[in-house]
């Protein structure tokens, strides 16, 4: 394990206070810790584990991770993990799992969260923390569970997706929108699959979903529940099985191009950036997943009359219940339903009024909502403020 670390004190004024490298030979893959601050001696984030991942790309999301917790108001700072296989590599996910919570062991016993992310399961996560001999519930200060961490997680699978349709239901309801609005999802995985049951139930169509191999469309609305039904646990769709009346498109970026009031966004980072966006048709464009949309994108797609409402107030739901639990503010001994509705209401009501109030400095002129409303707050170190968040 090879390490860049901050001094002990110090404020990084642009890196992560600590940047590591895990070995994983056994395994043919390489890893990496990045934690961009911490804040009573926590910190928190996903591991990805896809064939690109960068340790460069990792220090952009951990710092996104120390805004959207800040954002909530949990005073926890942010991470982000991530396991690249060497390419034409062949390995077992478990040993590769297994490995991997053995390297990063020290820094959970540390403080350092790793939860799921793009390429890793619930089921992955336990296996590195066995490994690791790492046991969530036994951290002072945690909230106690009447269940165990894998139980409480399998309960909550849809809760970032809940988070999401939580935010377009809100900017739905303040724009004025009467009818049932057509939604294009790009991304089908946990996510994508939540925000679409959420809002088919609230009424709205699902017109197209993408995924890896292209979208499929139906302007009538797809039949949501039979499409997740022939959806595999990476999100790929069976096109052998759908409708008659669905259009497949191939790969590329279709998704894109339909006609739809909203458009989720919840795969790959940077899926529309500067060239996309002339492109862009729905009216309201929401990050249901990490840094969708570039920078310069977002100022363009508003400047063009488009609401955005961006991946840190939006991509939260599973960050800000993990942080409940981990703060111990989500009470403890609640059996399993009323746990489980205490963290929806706290998590939808932080995503429905830090939306309200992206929505009001955009519509005020202001460039980068989510700087104003960070600058407005008392962040984390590595973040926009120098001071923990004293909301719990």
């Amino acid at each position: 394990m090879s390490r860049t670390l901050a001094p002990h004190g110090a404020r990084p004024a642009t890196g992560p206070v600590l940047s590591t490298t895990l070995n994983l030979p056994e395994c043919r893959a390489r890893g990496w810790v990045v934690v961009d601050s911490m804040v009573d001696g926590l910190a928190m984030g996903g591991t990805r584990m896809t064939p690109t991942v960068t340790e460069q790309e990792l220090a952009g999301l951990a710092r996104a991770m120390t805004h959207k917790l800040a954002l909530v108001g949990l005073p926890i700072g942010g991470a982000k993990a991530g396991i690249a296989p060497d390419p034409g590599a062949v390995v077992e996910r478990r040993a590769v799992m297994r490995e991997f919570g053995r390297a990063a062991a020290p820094l959970l016993h540390g403080g350092v969260y790793l939860g799921c992310d793009q390429g890793t399961t619930y089921a992955d996560r336990r296996q590195a923390f066995e490994a690791a001999g790492y046991d969530v519930t036994r951290r002072p200060g945690t909230t106690r569970l009447t269940v165990g961490w894998a139980e409480l997680w399998d309960h909550m699978a849809d809760i970032t997706g809940f988070g999401v349709a939580v935010a377009v239901l809100g900017a739905l309801r303040a724009s004025g929108a009467r009818t049932p609005q057509r939604v294009a999802i790009q991304g089908f995985g946990t996510v994508g699959r939540a925000v679409a049951d959420h809002l088919a139930a609230h009424g709205h169509l699902v017109v197209a979903v993408a995924d890896v191999l292209g979208t499929v469309e139906d302007q009538r609305g797809l039949p949501v529940a039979e499409l997740t039904a022939l959806t595999s646990g990476d999100g790929t769709i069976d096109r052998s099985r759908l409708p008659a009346r669905v259009t497949v498109h191939g790969p590329g970026q279709a998704w894109l191009h339909v006609d739809a009031d909203v458009l989720v966004l919840a795969a790959s980072p940077a899926a529309v950036d500067e060239e996309a966006v002339p492109a862009v048709r729905a009216r309201l464009v929401v990050e249901g997943g990490n840094l969708s949309c570039t920078e310069p994108a977002r100022r363009l797609l508003r400047e063009a009359g488009h609401t955005v409402l961006p991946d840190v107030v939006v991509n939260v739901g599973g960050a800000a219940a993990t942080g409940c639990v981990l703060t111990g503010l989500a009470p403890s001994d609640l059996p399993l339903p009323k746990l489980s509705g205490w963290l929806r209401d706290w998590v939808a009501g932080r995503v429905a009024r830090n939306c309200e109030l992206v929505q009001e400095l955009s519509a005020s002129g202001s460039a980068d909502p989510v700087a104003q409303l960070l600058g407005s707050r008392a962040t984390p170190p590595g973040a926009a403020g120098s001071e923990a968040p004293s909301e719990r």
